[in-house]
């Protein structure tokens, strides 16, 4: 069994959803956390997951939709966040490679998403890019705080994460995740390879972030859930164990920091 841990099924590509989803069944994969990027997909994120049994949500403004987030919209986003299928705010963060918003923006949107998540007793889907110095400066106070309340990590997953092996140490530490995704497959991925081979058994999630970043085998191309498979072979083969043994781990980390390890009994055979 594997677990999809960020998708974007709402994408319009996905015409043939239900053939997607077949094909990613075929392939291993039970679970998948379908993940919105603002508000106006959030119903359509929230809708697909309500549909297929193997799909939960995540919900959340992303860094690039700082600036349009209007009054009232955190508060439609929290009512949303209530629903049982809704397993993480998310993704939100800082984005300060593309700077499509301000970055006062960006921090004041992450900053009302990070309360927003402690309220509601969620993990979080963090993207940052050339940013990190500026998440930690959120995230730090936030899992202290979280942890202050007598909540256990881990508090959210590292995105498709692009930093190296010493970052993710630190945000290991921290009570995050760390996700890797197609670019492991690419030639000249050094760092992120690095990053496959060093993180630590309890701290590895899988992703596609579908419908972009296929792996090698398919780049160019949409990408899907089914080719978490080629992602997850490189990692194996980068960190010396069998796809079993890597399907177990990562399963059993994305259940955890989901919550989804009574619920998932329900869909598949799940690790003890």
């Amino acid at each position: 069994m594997w677990v999809d841990s960020h998708c974007h099924l709402d994408d319009g590509s996905y015409r043939d959803r239900d053939e997607t989803l077949e094909r990613a069944r075929e392939a291993g994969v039970a679970l998948l956390i379908t993940t919105a990027e603002d508000l106006g997909s959030s119903p359509l994120t929230l809708d697909i997951a309500e549909r297929y049994p193997e799909v939960y949500a995540a919900l959340g403004i992303h860094p690039n939709k700082a600036g349009e987030m209007r009054p009232g919209d955190l508060q439609a986003l929290g009512e949303l966040a209530r629903h049982p299928k809704v397993v993480a705010i998310g993704e939100i963060g800082l984005d300060f490679y593309r700077d499509r918003a301000p970055r006062e923006e960006q921090e004041r949107v992450f900053r009302l998403q990070l309360e927003l998540a402690a309220e509601l007793h969620l993990p979080v889907v963090v993207h940052q890019r050339q940013a990190l110095e500026d998440c930690l400066r959120f995230l730090e106070p936030w899992a202290r705080a979280r942890r202050a309340l007598g909540e256990a990590p881990p508090f959210g997953v590292m995105h498709c994460f692009s930093g190296d092996a010493a970052a993710a140490g630190r945000l290991l530490d921290l009570g995050f995740l760390i996700s890797v995704a197609g670019p492991v497959t690419f030639p000249g991925a050094e760092r992120t390879q690095e990053v496959a081979r060093a993180v630590p058994a309890h701290g590895l999630v899988l992703e596609t972030d579908a419908p972009v970043l296929a792996p090698q085998g398919h780049r160019g191309q949409r990408n899907e859930p089914a080719y978490l498979i080629e992602t997850a072979a490189k990692v194996a083969a980068l960190r010396g164990i069998s796809l079993e043994e890597l399907a177990r781990t990562t399963t059993a980390n994305a259940l955890g920091v989901y919550r989804l390890g009574a619920v998932a009994a329900g869909v598949c055979k799940c690790p003890s």
